[in-house]
């Protein structure tokens, strides 16, 4: 009975976000060698994010089975993770999906990219080498998000 009580505990808990953080961004960029990657920054206070994130899941299931990988990361204070790991579910985000942790946000946004104020969304797309190829700050057109993509495919 404690074991049935405990697995209806995790599943009610729903989507585990994982933290991620200066250190270990650039190891979730290398582990995606070999695939399209499209990293997406968004939070559950930011209503773009939430208007494009359908979009972003459905562009993730057309492409699915090919050589594309497709992680969000929620920009939500840690008061806040229970929230976005509610819509990571509500949204049907593939998993995992992670929260930032960055020790000093602002060094996390310049390293990730000089152009980007930290301003959500932001979308950042790597080629199979794990080279960052493209920025997309603010709402992202994915008519023009697909075909960079597919460019790289």
């Amino acid at each position: 009975m404690l074991a049935l009580w405990a697995a209806l505990s995790l599943a009610a808990a729903g989507a585990e976000l994982k933290p991620v953080d200066e250190a270990s961004y650039p190891r979730l960029v290398a582990a995606a060698k070999g695939k399209v990657l499209l990293v997406n920054f968004w939070a559950t206070y930011c209503v773009p994010c939430r208007k494009e994130m359908p979009q972003l899941v459905a562009l993730e299931a057309r492409l699915r089975g090919q050589a594309f990988q497709f992680i969000t990361i929620s920009a939500d204070e840690p008061e806040q993770a229970a929230a976005a790991a509610a819509f990571v579910d509500k949204a049907k985000i593939a998993m995992p999906a992670y929260i930032r942790k960055a020790k000093d946000d602002d060094k996390f946004v310049q390293a990730l990219d000089p152009k980007w104020s930290g301003g959500l969304p932001a979308s950042f797309l790597y080629d199979k080498n794990g080279r960052k190829v493209r920025s997309f700050f603010g709402e992202v057109n994915t008519a023009e998000l697909e075909a960079a993509i597919k460019k790289l495919l």
